[in-house]
């Protein structure tokens, strides 16, 4: 991955700057080499292979916790006194039920966990489709946070004003995007995506989930998605991706809204490399990861791996 030579402190500095009005031009986002190692990119350790942890059974907080304890525990991802953002799919008026969103009861077990890790700050949100206060609510997840009764975590609104202007100095399809402030601040940034079908992009897993931090004219990325969703995340870069696959929806994605299109499967992925989180939750689907453009595009661009066979898939 290419490097401007811009750390992360002087990138939060350009962002401050910018944000108060003293720097006119958008910020230049590369990120440091100890991130993009753990974000499972091109400077993992030569000849490591990447682990999806596969986890299954009816508890979905204790899902998450198995799945994160094989990676090493959250504190191989939170440090005391870290930022965290935790980015759910909260997109669609829809209930837990319908398999739209992210299952709160798994949004909820990350957020505790970063909690239990001594976090400053845990913050959910997500830039909705349908009207934002029933996204929330109806999701379940804004309930399932506010239960959890703690001022450091908040399931929040997006705010227009938080958007800022990030250089994608890698994009082969975008090279500039407004992008949401606080998820570009974190110090640990975990990625919940819902595994569910899209009518566009065949699929909506990880990579995917980008759209919810980003701003401008969504509707734009749509035309060469694969390769563009590609582009964003060489700067949105989770430091953990896990796959809601409670229940998956089947069809008529990303919506919704008929039971008949959902398959429980009662199943959690977790990666730190968000390719191979994809790849193989592709597979639920009965598909190949090379049938979907944002996983060939985010593996041509070393953002981590697609083919099966070199990806250690450890099943609990």
């Amino acid at each position: 991955m290419g490097s401007s030579g811009l750390d992360r402190r002087d990138f939060l500095k350009q962002v401050a700057a910018w944000s108060a009005g003293a720097a006119l031009a958008a910020p230049m986002f590369s990120m440091p080499s100890i991130v993009r190692a753990q974000a499972g990119g091109e400077d993992k350790e030569a000849g490591a292979k990447p682990v999806v942890i596969v986890a299954k059974g009816k508890d979905y907080a204790a899902l998450v916790a198995t799945a994160i304890a094989k990676l090493g525990g959250i504190e191989q991802f939170v440090r005391p006194g870290n930022k965290v953002v935790v980015k759910p799919n909260i997109g669609w008026d829809r209930s837990p039920e319908q398999a739209a969103n992210t299952h709160p009861d798994v949004v909820a077990a990350i957020a505790k966990l970063c909690l239990g890790a001594n976090a400053a700050s845990v913050q959910i949100f997500d830039r909705t489709c349908n009207d934002a206060r029933r996204c929330y609510a109806n999701s379940g997840i804004h309930a399932a946070i506010e239960a959890i009764n703690d001022p450091r975590v908040t399931c929040s609104h997006i705010e227009d004003r938080k958007f800022i202007p990030v250089k994608i100095e890698r994009g082969k399809a975008i090279t500039e995007w407004q992008l949401y402030k606080d998820a570009v601040e974190a110090d640990c940034y975990i990625n919940v995506p819902i595994a569910k079908h899209h009518g566009l992009s065949k699929l909506t897993l990880g990579m995917k989930n980008v759209m919810g931090v980003i701003g401008g004219q969504r509707g734009n990325i749509h035309q060469g998605i694969g390769q563009k969703l590609a582009d964003l995340n060489t700067v949105i870069r989770p430091k953990l991706t896990i796959i809601d696959a409670t229940r998956i929806l089947l069809r008529n994605g990303p919506q919704g809204g008929n039971l008949a299109d959902v398959q429980v499967l009662d199943t959690i992925i977790a990666s730190t490399d968000p390719v191979a989180a994809d790849a193989y939750a592709t597979t639920l689907f009965g598909m190949k990861p090379e049938q979907i453009a944002s996983t060939v595009a985010a593996y041509e661009m070393g953002l981590g791996e697609m083919d099966l066979s070199k990806i250690s898939i450890v099943e609990v």
